[in-house]
């Protein structure tokens, strides 16, 4: 499943989440809900500092990186997700359900990280063997 696709099912499923943005370490955007390519790099790179700033800041016998992260402010929430290199930034009203959207952000990952199923072909139409005359049931 591409970036466009994954984004386009968490809309579908989580009504919290107001915008998202799928990046790689290094803020190089794969796929966005905002439309204004910029602001999405932005989102994307600011995400990343702020994930950063908090492992910076724990307890410095865990050497563990973060793997999510919520920010919760007056006028709503920002949700970061790490698998691996890929991440994903949200944004929420306020007072989401926490448990649920870092539930849809991993799963959202997760099917971008699965392998695309295999399209279905339709049956092929069998055409006659060459030389025969095809039955009829017309009389004469």
């Amino acid at each position: 499943m591409d970036a466009a696709a994954a984004l386009e099912r968490l809309q579908e499923i989580s009504s919290q989440v107001r915008a998202a943005v799928i990046f790689e370490r290094g803020g190089k955007v794969a796929g966005a809900t905002l439309a204004d390519d910029q602001r999405a790099k932005q989102v994307a790179e600011e995400a990343e500092a702020l994930l950063a700033d908090a492992e910076q800041r724990r307890d410095r016998a865990d050497d563990d990186e973060f793997a999510q992260l919520e920010v919760a402010l007056q006028a709503g929430s920002v949700f970061i997700v790490r698998d691996g290199d890929r991440l994903i930034a949200a944004t929420t009203p306020p007072e989401p359900t926490v448990g649920l959207v870092f539930y849809d952000l991993k799963s959202c990952l997760r099917e971008l990280a699965a392998p695309a199923a295999p399209k279905k072909r339709s049956p092929a139409k069998r055409k006659p063997a060459a030389g025969r005359k095809e039955k009829t049931d017309a009389k004469s």
